[in-house]
């Protein structure tokens, strides 16, 4: 059965745990294995070339110079030309400045609160895709979300732990589905892939984590990387 890198991280993020929701870094430590996700997949010659000859970086900080614009939790685009360029092992993507956005990735996790939340992050999500439209008319959009379908979980606020208990603070498993269908219709018109990630976690000792179903993660996910090879390739 494929691996992929990517889901590793998504399920690293909880398996190391405890999970904590505002740590921004998160988002950018997912996007990232996209990206070698995509060069491992190998289906667009210009993408795998482009990041040989490191003509196309990725881009920690998510800015452009010239243009004011919200950053993304994953930025790949045209190294700005004389700004030097970092190699980070094991990662084949190189680091830079970037002058635009050819694929930019913004990655949300809704772990609980789902239905209490969903407006803000829809737009979130949506307001991140018009801004790297703004630095690159062409730029191919990803939204990634992951969505906890645990029977039960734990959150934390500093020291203090939030427990759900299905009544006032509902399960992840019970808001779920509406979830997903709500970011379906209102998420995902904004971006040209819009990935789904249904897991389960906890977030309490030994931190378990699991796909449900694995199958169907592997499947869509595949398909993404596929369909986001074929249309770097038309657009650039």
């Amino acid at each position: 059965m494929a691996r992929y890198l990517l889901l590793d991280q998504v399920e690293r993020t909880f398996t190391t745990g405890p999970y904590l929701h505002r740590n921004s870094q998160l988002g950018n430590r997912i996007a990232d294995w996209f990206f070698e996700d995509l060069y491992e997949l190998g289906e667009s010659a210009k993408f795998v070339h482009r990041v040989n000859e490191a003509s196309r970086v990725l881009n920690p900080k998510g800015v452009s110079p010239g243009i004011r614009s919200r950053r993304g939790d994953g930025t790949f685009g045209d190294g700005v030309p004389g700004y030097p360029v970092q190699s980070v092992p094991p990662f084949h993507v190189r680091r830079g400045l970037t002058a635009n956005v050819e694929i930019g990735i913004e990655v949300k996790i809704l772990a609980k609160a789902m239905i209490k939340q969903i407006d803000r992050l829809t737009n979130d999500l949506c307001g991140q895709a018009h801004h790297f439209r703004q630095k690159s008319d062409d730029a191919i959009r990803i939204g990634i979300v992951g969505v906890n379908q645990a029977p039960r979980y734990v959150s934390f606020e500093g020291e203090r732990a939030f427990a759900t208990d299905g009544h006032r603070y509902p399960h992840p498993a019970q808001e779920a589905s509406e979830a997903e269908r709500r970011l379906l219709d209102s998420a995902r018109p904004c971006f040209d892939e819009f990935i789904v990630l249904p897991f389960g976690a906890t977030n309490e000792p030994p931190y378990p984590f699991a796909w449900l179903s694995e199958r169907r993660v592997l499947d869509d996910y595949g398909a993404a990387l596929l369909r986001v090879s074929r249309l770097y390739d038309r657009r650039f």
